[in-house]
């Protein structure tokens, strides 16, 4: 089913798994909002899902900065565009044992991870709420948001704080029929990741992973879609997981 007359905003769309999640979104009818830091990069991915017949715009957007994201509405409202449904992607990781973090590199993780959600997420439910005609939300949080690793306090503490920040968010504006939701991927394979699970550490991650493999982009599009649509009416302060049984594995 085509997503007719429906606007998504996807941020950090200009790679990885909000690249994917932005031309899956146009080909199943969605008007895709790209916003990102890398204009470059949105402006090539705009091209090729228009070339494939689809609808986008681009919008600059750096999600840990509140006038950024200030100033990406604004151009948003003077596209004349109603975000239906917004995909929470932006996100980033730092690997470092806890000891060694600096203060630095552990605010970088935590105001995109979560300061960068909960500031686009209340714009958008702002404009929701204004228009009476709800919507959909969809935080990108992780398995480590329920469960941790080993060097990732600062990410894990983030995706955490996202789930818990979904919960809240679903409370507070399910009385505006704005649903907010957390997709938790497990380890995905993309382009930004693949050469290290071609390593002996990588290939030993994998093995505790209960199917014995990554996960593809595509295998996150159901549950996705799921959250997206009106498939989805009466889910709402959920998170799923995908993660080919991860999170049940033996500890």
């Amino acid at each position: 089913m085509k997503a007719v007359g429906k606007t998504v905003l996807v941020t950090g769309s200009s790679s990885g798994l909000g690249e994917h999640f932005a031309r899956m979104l146009a080909r199943a009818g969605y008007h895709v909002v790209l916003a990102a830091r890398r204009i470059d990069a949105l402006v090539a991915l705009k091209a090729e899902i228009q070339a494939d017949d689809g609808k986008a715009d681009i919008v600059a957007m750096d999600v840990a900065d509140a006038d950024a994201v200030d100033d990406a509405f604004a151009k948003i409202d003077g596209l004349a565009l109603r975000i239906d449904v917004l995909v929470n992607n932006a996100g980033l990781t730092h690997s470092k044992p806890a000891l060694e973090i600096s203060a630095a590199e552990w605010d970088r993780v935590v105001d995109t991870n979560l300061r960068g959600v909960f500031l686009v997420a209340q714009a958008v439910a702002r404009r929701m709420k204004a228009d009476d005609k709800g919507g959909s939300i969809v935080n990108v949080a992780s398995i480590l948001g329920h469960r941790v690793a080993g060097a990732l306090s600062s990410y894990a503490a983030s995706k955490a704080g996202v789930v818990r920040l979904t919960e809240a968010l679903a409370l507070e504006w399910a009385r505006y029929g704005i649903r907010v939701n957390a997709l938790c991927p497990g380890y995905i394979e993309t382009d930004l990741n693949r050469d290290f699970f071609a390593t002996d550490a990588g290939k030993a991650l994998v093995k505790r992973v209960p199917q014995r493999r990554l996960g593809r982009p595509e295998e996150l599009d159901s549950a996705l879609l799921l959250l997206a649509s009106d498939a989805g009416s009466f889910i709402t302060g959920s998170s799923i997981v995908v993660d080919g049984g991860h999170l049940v594995s033996s500890l």
